[in-house]
């Protein structure tokens, strides 16, 4: 490898600037997956590709994929990538971060003139935010893979009520190729998959670390509907002894299954338990005793012991709440989706570019789901690097200092470049 290789990190930032300035909504930003600002980072993207010379592929879900040739065009290939859509008024940083960071990698080894032995390709992935526009489970990378049920495109795009497949087709891709598994990148044909990702919590700005190495993304099982059943009554006219109060039972089990949370990481668990909604009915108003009350409870554990032990404490509680309160609880939970390791042997040689280039670091579990899912769960060898990020993401606030961004481009650059010799 070549010492003088540097990733492009001015193209990086004067990337960043268009991508805010073109898609900016007056508050924050919105790319909508299969939808005009997507599309306009993906036209952005692209431009820039074809002005490095890279070559440039669309795939039938509309994945692009901007290639550095290498030597031998038969290898397995290096894939550096992420997404460019957005959540609606969100931050310019979360998903475009990978694909610029891949493009300053590439674009500093073109400089250079290094040729690496295999292809490396930055992929700018397609509607990888789910929960805010698709809730089918990263369509794109899984399109991209082959690996998309047929089924998924027709779930509908939650602000239109159209099916995936109706966006797709109305972007100019092909719906009906995804459904057969059609792809330009089968997993038999990657040799790694590498993920540059903002920090979605506030640990290495509170520890004062530039970037974290990933050790695997968590898995989930959802309380997707939850119902608290008690009894409507007149709020002046009945005493306490006689109520069935469904929003006092609600509060009580949340109370209680946050303490339960706190035991459960003083016995090593890593896991977090979030009540997303708590509610009464418009029923209750200021005149009666709230007779139902609705949750949901998203649980996340880096195990499925963790997760398992979430649930059944979940169901001690309810067992005890109903019966000193005279409630009845439903509850719909979703599936499990389990933890997904990343790569072991990538993150060593991640860890030994950090170390070489004098960065420090931290090995941490991603809080959230992400493409490279996708790519690990498909067989792919996979791993993540995160990057300091101020003020949280899917805000408009997200502040990723392009000082840190820069050195998780070098740690990439110097990986890619020495996986790729």
């Amino acid at each position: 490898m070549r010492p003088n290789l540097t990733p492009d990190i001015d193209l990086a930032t004067r990337l960043f600037d268009t991508l805010r300035a073109r898609t900016f909504d007056g508050i924050g930003i919105t790319r909508e997956a299969y939808g005009p600002g997507e599309r306009i980072a993906h036209e952005i993207v692209r431009s820039e590709a074809e002005r490095l010379g890279l070559e440039t592929r669309t795939d039938p879900a509309g994945n692009l994929l901007m290639t550095l040739p290498g030597r031998d065009r038969a290898a397995k290939r290096i894939i550096l990538g992420s997404h460019l859509d957005s959540v609606p008024q969100g931050g310019n940083f979360d998903g475009a971060a990978g694909v610029l960071a891949g493009l300053a990698a590439v674009a500093g080894m073109k400089h250079a003139g290094f040729q690496p032995a295999r292809d490396i390709t930055v992929l700018a992935i397609r509607a990888e935010e789910g929960g805010a526009w698709f809730p089918s489970g990263l369509p794109g990378s899984r399109a991209a893979l082959g690996r998309l049920p047929p089924e998924h495109l027709q779930v509908a795009r939650l602000d239109s009520g159209r099916a995936l497949a109706e966006h797709m087709r109305e972007e100019g891709f092909d719906p009906d190729a995804v459904a057969r598994g059609e792809c330009l990148l089968p997993p038999d044909s990657i040799e790694a998959y590498v993920e540059l990702h903002i920090e979605q919590g506030p640990v290495l700005e509170a520890q004062k670390i530039p970037v974290a190495l990933v050790t695997g993304l968590p898995g989930s099982r959802r309380i997707r509907t939850g119902r608290v059943l008690g009894e409507y009554n007149h709020s002046g006219a009945t005493p306490r002894r006689y109520r069935r109060d469904a929003a006092i039972a609600l509060a009580e089990f949340a109370t209680r299954l946050d303490d339960e949370w706190a035991h459960l990481e003083t016995l090593g668990h890593r896991l977090v338990v979030t009540f997303c909604i708590m509610a009464t009915t418009e029923q209750a108003g200021f005149t009666k005793v709230p007779g139902e009350a609705r949750f949901q409870i998203d649980i996340r554990g880096t195990t499925v012991e963790a997760i398992d032990a979430v649930h059944a404490a979940i169901d001690r509680l309810i067992a005890d709440v109903q019966a000193r309160r005279g409630v009845t609880f439903e509850l719909e939970r979703g599936p499990l989706s389990p933890p997904t390791p990343m790569s072991p042997e990538i993150r060593s040689g991640l860890s030994r570019a950090a170390e070489e280039l004098g960065i420090d670091y931290l090995t941490m579990p991603s809080g959230g789901g992400h493409d490279a899912g996708a790519f690990a769960q498909a067989g792919v060898p996979t791993c993540m690097l995160f990057v300091r990020n101020q003020h949280g993401s899917h805000n408009p606030h997200e502040a990723m200092r392009i000082e840190d961004f820069a050195r998780g481009c070098e740690i990439i650059t110097r990986w890619a470049a020495q996986a790729a010799s």
